[in-house]
């Protein structure tokens, strides 16, 4: 009959959220410029509460879309194609922050020269010891990897919830104390972000990558909730499958990090 499904795709109704969330999105760009121009960060915050909003609510029904029988094998290759496109977009915007950084560093001028006749750090700036907090930050973060991969094995391969369980719990722990000890080094940084190349370079390359963490734990943290709820299964299990992706890429990015600026450019 007409009426009856007879294809393996998923056709979504009608929704707001594309543009509650582009309207968000606009609000809080115009807000953040507003903010640096002195006049507060209340645009902004309401620009940010919206796209957080759009953010819940349009992933809470992927949720029930995943657990009423919408994922078929044919939407899940696009679920997974999808957000392969949005890791690769995510390696040209951390390539960005590499290139200045090497420019700098292979190329560094004196202020007011056109000669490239400067050092490298900048004279005056004390860099962190790579070999100290640095390194503990980089075990950290490959244990969590590790402990993220014994989860995603457990559901995938072996149906085991309570392994998957366990194996978030540590990679959830092991972020957040990556988080920690980054916030620590930070306070304790003998450069600014303003005033030198060296410190805007550093701050915007490793900061951004902070703020990954940060989001990929809150991801991890969503996948425990709702593997505790019986979510996720060997066939179906899209969601951590992406969180999993997300937390090694955010290991590989630390590893250039970690090789590139706190040791070669450091």
């Amino acid at each position: 009959m007409a009426h009856e499904k007879n294809h393996d795709y998923h056709i979504l109704p009608p929704s707001l959220n594309p543009f509650l969330g582009a309207l968000g999105a606009f609000i809080m760009l115009f807000g953040a410029v507003q903010w640096f121009a002195g006049s507060g960060p209340w645009l902004f915050l309401i620009g940010l509460a919206g796209v957080a909003y759009v953010m819940f609510d349009w992933w809470s029904d992927m949720v029930t879309e995943g657990q009423t029988g919408d994922h078929t094998p044919v939407v899940r290759i696009g679920l997974r194609y999808g957000f392969l496109l949005f890791i690769m977009s995510e390696v040209m915007f951390f390539s960005a922050w590499f290139w200045t950084f090497f420019k700098h560093a292979m190329y560094p001028m004196t202020e007011g020269s056109p000669a490239i006749d400067g050092v490298w750090p900048p004279a005056g700036i004390e860099t962190f010891d790579p070999f100290h907090l640095p390194l503990i930050n980089t075990l950290i973060l490959l244990c969590s990897g590790a402990a993220c991969t014994w989860a995603h094995h457990a559901i995938a391969h072996e149906n085991n919830r309570k392994d998957m369980v366990n194996g978030l719990i540590i990679a959830i722990i092991l972020g957040v104390f990556f988080t920690f000890f980054q916030a620590y080094e930070y306070s304790h940084a003998a450069f600014g972000f303003a005033g030198n190349i060296y410190g805007a370079s550093f701050f915007m390359a490793t900061g951004f990558h902070g703020a990954h963490v940060i989001i990929g734990t809150i991801f991890l943290f969503v996948c425990l909730m709702r593997a505790m709820k019986g979510h996720f299964t060997p066939e179906q299990h899209v969601g951590f499958e992406a969180a999993a992706w997300y937390w090694h890429f955010v290991d590989v990015v630390w590893l250039f990090l970690f090789a590139a600026v706190y040791i070669w450019g450091g």
